[in-house]
């Protein structure tokens, strides 16, 4: 992952394969542009792609086209290299963030010029804020080695060069400026002795942005840590002597969309636009494992423990984030109690329930509990983060809920919590006793609210998945997979009824017993065994569901029913009239209480301790479930 990480900025989802084509889309749309244009441009573009979209949007714009909802920014740029090329890439950019951005240049390398004239295109084109894009080699700092005299003035005089651009734009224009810190160049002379050595070009830039950082704290000017940027993929990669020698572009070309993201990021926090709130998922994301069916001494969260360490610095930066007035939230399909437990109990939690505002937990669909949180914490939805581990939870998010910042993660935990920080929803412009504070006191002011009456379009979004449902007979290649669910799955089994492997081959041999395992497929992938069921002939004409299981991680998306109608196709073929449920309570399966009369049985009985019989006819007409059936190749067809 490394430097791919920020090169190719991959907490954006994957650019759609028909991108050139909806590029050509949006020349002809004619309502919604603005949404359309930043919907396209919130993937992972490379400069091309970014450059294209980017010519698109000028050309809409100078047609008149409104923009809306992205709100207009006019930038100035200046600097001693070439800005024309980066403009696309930064007008695509800024649609990523929610702006229609307009870009004036100067002329090349004639920055201080443009500053000083007051009558220049620059300060006459009432911009919003002026980008001064120096790098090394546009400022005096000629190396001295061992020359400590020389070195104080040569940072000296670079100081106050840019101190005279920053002052003459704000008196001539009235913007702030945006100002860099300097990439120092990877090749030195002394090794690792040029940044103790006075006078060498590594100790001239690191002085250099020193004091430039000390200049601009209590200024109207905002600071662009260009050296940060650089040193976190690599000098040596960020710096391009090619590109430098053939266009007089700064840095390396493939960097373009990295750099215009972090301009933007800078603009959107003078906009008020940074993000407030992190909500996030539990299960796999802030601990390793399902805590419904791993219990408190299966999750890993553990010092000493790859898998824990990786989680743990979820928390870590979760809590920093907290420490500078970022609020926390939960949403998690799970019991609540269930979910708070790790919180309140496990010794190697960081996170404890008092630094969450929200605590979200139950078995709703993810975008009514994030609109949930948004009201309870009186923010707007484009002030949340979600971080989730399900590519399908990201993907609700982002189809039900744009304005939620939602950054794609790989499947190893151990990257999490760098790829959320370098996604950079978190930009800030200055930090202030109140920002300190401002997580206790959305805190304070959190309270419980009900989830009656919130809906969202679901069903739309199930059908986009392109879900595929494959049965099987529970035979040698699944009874391994079949036997461990049987025995971990906890929160959605009717009647937690354990078998061994043995026990399983048993049942799988019985003339009376009917095994079924189902794998959910979707463009996301394949999600594995994620059910399984065991049907015993009990009387004539009767079945009596024994188990009948699901992962957690499919809720939500109509599994039940197709699974129900797969019970039913058999029970007919089998001359089977009836078929039984039954629920045995436990203190973690409370959330399939009512699972049987939802689906449409019949109840038959119920019990003192909670437990419950149903019945259903296998003549009822079944709802459609929104995906495909399919069977195993590998057997012959069930039915």
């Amino acid at each position: 992952m490394s430097v791919n990480l920020y090169r190719n900025l991959l907490w954006l989802p994957a650019a759609p394969v028909d991108f050139a084509s909806n590029c050509k889309a949006l020349l002809q749309a004619e309502t919604g542009l603005g949404t359309q244009i930043r919907s396209l441009a919130s993937h992972s573009l490379n400069e091309e792609q970014l450059s294209r979209l980017g010519r698109v949007i000028q050309t809409v714009r100078s047609k008149g086209r409104s923009m809306a909802p992205l709100a207009p920014f006019r930038l100035g740029l200046i600097g001693n290299g070439t800005l024309d090329l980066i403009i696309p890439v930064l007008v695509a950019t800024a649609a990523r963030h929610g702006f229609s951005l307009e870009c004036v240049t100067g002329a090349y390398d004639q920055y201080l010029q443009d500053a000083l004239d007051p009558e220049s295109a620059l300060n006459k084109a009432g911009v919003d804020a002026v980008l001064v894009a120096l790098d090394h080699r546009g400022l005096s700092l000629q190396p001295t080695p061992g020359n400590r005299q020389a070195a104080d003035d040569a940072v000296e005089d670079a100081i106050k060069l840019l101190g005279t651009i920053r002052h003459a734009i704000g008196r001539n224009s009235g913007a702030p400026c945006i100002v860099q810190t300097l990439a120092a160049p990877p090749e030195g002379l002394f090794g690792s002795f040029d940044r103790a050595l006075p006078g060498t070009a590594r100790h001239l830039i690191d002085d250099f942005n020193r004091r430039l950082a000390e200049s601009i704290a209590g200024s109207s000017d905002l600071l662009f840590d260009v050296a940060g940027v650089a040193e976190t993929v690599g000098l040596a990669d960020w710096h391009s002597p090619p590109l430098w020698n053939l266009a007089k572009l700064p840095f390396a070309n493939s960097f373009v969309p990295l750099y215009a993201d972090h301009v933007v990021r800078i603009i959107g926090a003078m906009r008020g636009k940074s993000r407030r709130c992190l909500v996030l998922d539990l299960d796999n994301t802030v601990w390793g494992g399902i805590i419904g069916d791993d219990g408190m001494d299966g999750i890993k969260i553990a010092q000493g423990d790859a898998t824990g360490e990786a989680h743990l610095s979820v928390q870590q930066l979760a809590l920093a984030l907290r420490e500078r007035g970022v609020v926390l939230a939960v949403s998690s399909k799970n019991t609540d109690s269930v979910a708070r437990r790790p919180f309140k109990e496990h010794p190697d939690m960081l996170l404890r329930e008092d630094h969450i505002a929200v605590f979200q937990a139950n078995w709703e669909d993810k975008a009514s509990n994030i609109r949930a949180i948004a009201k309870e914490l009186a923010l707007g939805l484009e002030s949340l983060v979600f971080l989730d581990d399900n590519p399908v939870e990201r993907a609700l998010i982002r189809r039900e809920l744009p304005q939620v910042g939602v950054p794609e993660l790989e499947e190893d935990p151990a990257n999490y919590a760098r790829t959320l920080a370098a996604a950079g929803y978190f930009e800030a412009i200055g930090f202030s006793d109140e920002d300190r504070t401002r997580a206790e006191m959305y805190q304070g002011n959190a309270r419980r609210l009900s989830l009656m009456g919130q809906t969202t379009d679901i069903e739309s979004y199930l059908r986009s998945l392109d879900m595929r449902i494959v049965y099987g007979a529970v035979d040698s290649r699944s009874r391994a997979r079949v036997t461990q669910l049987i025995n971990k799955s906890n929160q959605f089994n009717l009647t937690t009824q354990r078998y061994s492997e043995p026990q399983v081959e048993q049942l799988e041999r019985s003339p009376d017993v009917m095994t079924l395992h189902a794998r959910l497929i979707d463009k996301f992938g394949d999600n594995g065994i994620i059910c399984v069921i065991i049907c015993r002939t009990t009387a004539p004409g009767i079945w009596t569901i024994d188990t009948w299981l699901m992962s957690c991680r499919v809720l939500g998306r109509r599994v039940e029913q197709a699974v129900l109608a797969e019970i039913v196709k058999q029970a007919r073929a089998s001359g089977i009239a009836t078929v039984i449920g039954e629920y045995r309570p436990t203190d973690k399966n409370g959330m399939v209480a009512e699972h049987y009369q939802r689906l449409g049985f019949t109840g038959v009985s119920r019990t003192a301790d909670g437990a419950s019989r149903w019945e259903l006819s296998t003549g009822v007409k079944l709802d459609d479930a929104p995906m495909t059936v399919e069977y195993d190749r590998a057997q012959d067809a069930l039915v």
